[in-house]
């Protein structure tokens, strides 16, 4: 049972404070009135959709496609890519429609998905639940500020993701120090949903001329009490697998570095794949719940 409360200004010093957990604890309705519906939701400017803690097995199409929902005097914006999060539309992401409240509820107009009736309740200080009666699903968000923003655990948490978000990854540096090895020749990558390719074209090829020369699969894991850690595995269909820490430098740049050979590369990405409100971007990308093995390994590259 959802346990009903006045929700005043009271809570929200409480909701400044108040540290998000990962359990979800019992949530309180917010029943006071329309204008303190609007004030919560406005007491943060991003509210993170954290997409594994969704239950039901319904579907909200916008907060799906969502990592960030900011609700700004009516207007509701979302960041749909994590390439350009924190610069596009001075952080807030792109205009996806119009909102009202009501008491505990939000009404929320998609300019592509359209009305759409959410029961608003708070988890704890800085979470809130957004529940959509017709599917019986509940989304749960966490609020931040534009200047305390977690943009690591964004790109972290979501990588799979963010290495999708371009058509290719070129080659731009590769250390002096290493031993040869056969990646070496290889300068362009591009992840799709299940599968990787590789191209041992020219630095420079087009895209649309890239010769797709290996493919195969690969693997994100996250790393033993090793937060900003991902490593990666490039299993070739007909050669031996590849092992690489990755690291992300900027939201168009990742470094891999290869344990085995000592050889860092820097990949840049090209082709960058916007996701608007409506259209073949939209439609593709759905963030789903995601779990990625966990690898128990120590940090090879040393900073």
């Amino acid at each position: 049972m959802k346990a009903k409360l006045l929700f005043g200004i009271v809570l929200i010093g409480t909701l400044m404070s108040s540290c998000y957990t990962e359990v979800i604890v019992e949530d309180e309705f917010i029943e006071d009135s329309a204008f303190n519906t609007d004030l919560v939701l406005q007491s943060y400017d991003l509210w993170y959709v954290d997409i594994n803690h969704t239950r039901g097995n319904g579907e909200v199409p916008f907060l799906q496609r969502a990592f960030t929902i900011s609700f700004d005097n009516g207007v509701v914006y979302a960041n749909n890519n994590i390439v350009g999060i924190g610069k596009t539309g001075n952080g807030l992401g792109i205009d996806i429609g119009y909102y009202s409240t009501l008491k505990g509820a939000v009404e929320i107009d998609h300019d592509v998905d359209g009305p759409w009736l959410l029961e608003v309740f708070a988890v704890n200080g800085n979470a809130i639940e957004l529940y959509d009666g017709r599917s019986n699903t509940s989304y749960f968000l966490r609020g931040y500020k534009r200047n305390n923003f977690d943009y690591d655990l964004v790109f972290y948490d979501n990588i799979n993701y963010f290495i999708q978000e371009y058509d290719a990854w070129e080659k731009v540096f590769t250390s002096e120090e290493g031993a040869i090895n056969d990646f070496d020749n290889e300068n362009f990558l591009q992840f799709l949903p299940g599968f990787f390719r590789s191209s041992i074209d020219a630095v420079g090829t087009p895209i649309s001329n890239l010769q797709w020369d290996f493919e195969g699969d690969y693997q994100v894991y996250d790393v033993e009490n090793d937060e900003t850690l991902k490593t990666l595995t490039l299993a070739y269909d007909f050669m031996d697998n590849d092992y690489f820490e990755l690291y992300v430098i900027n939201d168009s740049t990742i470094e891999l570095y290869h344990p085995d050979s000592g050889t860092i590369y820097e990949f840049r990405g090209r082709g960058y794949q916007q996701y608007l409100k409506s259209g073949k971007g939209s439609e593709a990308k759905k963030r789903t719940k995601t779990s990625n093995p966990i690898m128990k390994v120590k940090r090879k590259r040393n900073k």
